[in-house]
């Protein structure tokens, strides 16, 4: 059966016309989807019991359990989801002073093969739909009760590898009738796949982009992130500068320090020779160390003197504040564990 998270509402409209009924009641079933978030049809009192049974035949609500639960220290909660099909991804609920964000999973399993990142770990086996990217966040609100404003692509998997169902969970989360939040409080991260950044470009969605940059060269962007090996660090840019001319809208760039790697005053220089004059902002993140993983954390002082060098050469920067490192939820940590 198909997911009814799955449907644009007028697609839902379109499903609806097809059954004999009117579109009005395609709205209705979003205000219980993702006003109510209710986690069956019969919930759906509006509708009349025929209706009811109808979509129950047809539909599922892809309504997800929660495996595993860990809180941490910080209040940052990380949920490992059955996904329904014997698959698991994970989910993290970040809490910050001006609201609470979530970070989503696009795919189960990656492709990409960062050697900072515990998801290389993972073999590929699907992308997720539109309604699972959705679920993740309707999931977290139910157990929690709390609302969710801002929401970030940097889960489990690379979202550009799944552009199309990524792009639609994003209209959904926007939209109006949907969960209703605001464009410009969705991130989107990609470790640079140079043509889905030109087609995000012409979609136009004022959402935030991001770029994983990690290194100033391609010896050891490459090292560190074998997409390099086919779209280097020169076509990236160029794809970055080129989104910005398009869009008006300022990239952020993420750059993880690893300590005697990519720490060092002269990559800090480097850095601000590639991104001069371009409308953007880097994201400086401690690396986190994974299970046999190469890379370590470079010390706070570095990071920090790394920070004030770009800052003091006209490079917007700013540390990442580190959340749930003592439940493997921050940056570069998830996995899908069931443990």
């Amino acid at each position: 059966m198909k997911n009814i998270k799955d449907y644009h509402l007028e697609e839902l409209k379109q499903e609806l016309k097809e059954m004999g009924e009117k579109p009005f009641r395609a709205e209705q079933i979003f205000q219980w989807l993702y006003n109510e978030k209710v986690e069956t049809f019969d919930e759906m009192t509006n509708l009349s019991l025929e209706l009811r049974e109808t979509l129950k035949k047809h539909y599922t609500m892809g309504d997800f359990h929660i495996l595993k639960k860990q809180e941490s220290k910080d209040g940052t909660i990380k949920y490992l989801f059955d996904v329904l099909d014997g698959n698991a991804i994970e989910t993290v609920l970040m809490r910050y002073h001006h609201g609470n964000s979530i970070c989503v999973s696009s795919q189960i399993g990656c492709k990409m093969g960062c050697k900072f990142c515990a998801s290389t770990g993972i073999p590929f086996i699907r992308n997720l739909s539109s309604g699972e990217i959705i679920e993740q966040i309707i999931k977290v609100e139910q157990d929690t009760g709390e609302r969710i404003s801002n929401v970030v692509f940097m889960g489990i998997g690379e979202p550009f590898d799944n552009y199309e169902n990524v792009v639609k969970a994003i209209e959904q989360i926007n939209h109006p009738k949907g969960l209703n939040i605001g464009a410009r409080h969705i991130s989107i991260s990609t470790s640079g796949l140079v043509p889905k950044i030109y087609e995000l470009a012409e979609k136009n969605i004022p959402c935030t982009l991001s770029i994983s940059l990690h290194a100033t060269n391609n010896e050891k962007r490459s090292n560190m992130m074998p997409v390099n090996r086919t779209y280097p660090i020169e076509e990236l840019l160029q794809a970055c500068r080129d989104y910005i001319a398009k869009t008006n809208r300022r990239i952020s760039f993420e750059y993880a320090l690893a300590k005697d790697n990519n720490d060092h005053l002269e990559d800090a220089k480097q850095l601000i020779k590639l991104l001069k004059g371009m409308l953007c902002h880097v994201n400086l993140i401690p690396i986190n160390k994974i299970e046999n993983g190469q890379y370590s954390k470079s010390s706070n002082e570095n990071i920090m003197r790394f920070r004030d060098y770009l800052n003091e050469h006209g490079i917007v920067a700013t540390i990442r504040r580190e959340l749930g490192a003592d439940i493997e939820a921050a940056c570069g940590q998830l996995r899908r564990k069931n443990r």
